[in-house]
């Protein structure tokens, strides 16, 4: 009985969202499942309902921020496009405004330098590039790119995203600051893709 009532004042998604909030401001290291239960009023024992180890607990995290991520995408995919922008050019420029409007999600999802860390981070970064390479590779299918550019061509654009978002998220600028310059950054990058012929 005190557990069920335990688990229903606590739910799992405030614990998700206090622990993110504390491994961005303070660091992974330095949070402990106490220190999380204390921020949110409990003690940690209340914690380990939801979540075996701090290890695991961050894991839920990474797992939550790239689903939600990859909602994005998909969303792009369908979502009908306007202004002269392609689909993939659409869907890039999704990307690159979830990176810079959620910096600190981004940084852990993407940025962790952590080897205790990075192998959780790892998998899910290979099934997010999966999925954007998927999506890019349809297109290119649909209009006709040499079957070694529909290989090749997913990564160089996923890692030149990364880049520009890397390069921009330090300086903390919002989105619609830079908004101008992305859009020009991905249209550089799909402009080869238009003349073979492109992805429209």
């Amino acid at each position: 009985m005190a557990r069920r009532a335990v688990e229903q004042e606590l739910s799992r998604e405030r614990i998700l969202e206090a622990a993110r909030h504390l491994f961005i401001t303070k660091g992974y290291r330095a949070i402990s499942m106490r220190s999380i239960g204390q921020h949110l009023g409990y003690s940690h024992g209340s914690l380990y309902y939801h979540f075996k180890e701090k290890a695991e607990l961050f894991y839920a995290i990474v797992v939550e921020d790239f689903n939600h991520l990859g909602h994005l995408l998909l969303q792009a995919m369908v979502r009908p496009v306007m202004g002269g922008v392609s689909k993939v050019e659409h869907i890039m420029m999704e990307f690159i405004r979830f990176g810079l409007e959620n910096p600190y999600q981004y940084e852990i999802m993407f940025m962790i330098r952590d080897e205790e860390l990075l192998s959780y981070c790892r998998t899910e970064q290979g099934r997010c590039f999966e999925l954007f390479a998927s999506i890019i590779r349809q297109y290119m299918n649909e209009e006709g790119c040499t079957e070694e550019d529909i290989q090749c061509v997913p990564r160089t654009l996923f890692l030149s995203m990364h880049g520009f978002i890397s390069y921009y998220i330090q300086d903390r600028l919002t989105f619609s600051e830079i908004e101008s310059a992305a859009l020009s950054h991905v249209k550089v990058l799909c402009r080869n893709l238009q003349h073979q012929p492109g992805v429209q």
